[in-house]
């Protein structure tokens, strides 16, 4: 089972992840999406095509563009659409 935990919260637990270029990727139905605040950035890989990011929020503490996702990914990246990642202090971690 992977874990994500940020601020003592736990906001993703599956057992379903996908590991890309060292990251895991949850699926979507996953992640509690309560602690995901949509934002405007993006940034673009030359595999997986157009990222884009949410703020995770936890009690009032918001960690910025913490989490991301490729809602269009390039051919070669299908298999992690609707999959989303996290960086930025987010405790990834396999029991």
């Amino acid at each position: 089972m992977v874990k994500a935990k940020w601020n003592g919260v736990e906001l993703a637990k599956s057992d379903k992840t996908i590991v890309v270029e060292g990251n895991q990727y949850f699926p979507k139905e996953d992640v509690d999406s309560n602690y995901l605040e949509s934002s405007d950035y993006h940034t673009r890989c030359h595999w997986k095509g157009l990222a884009s990011y949410y703020h995770v929020v936890v009690e009032g503490k918001k960690n910025e563009n913490a989490a991301w996702y490729y809602p269009e990914p390039l051919s070669e990246a299908q298999h992690i659409k609707d999959y989303i990642a996290f960086w930025k202090g987010v405790e990834v971690s396999t029991d």
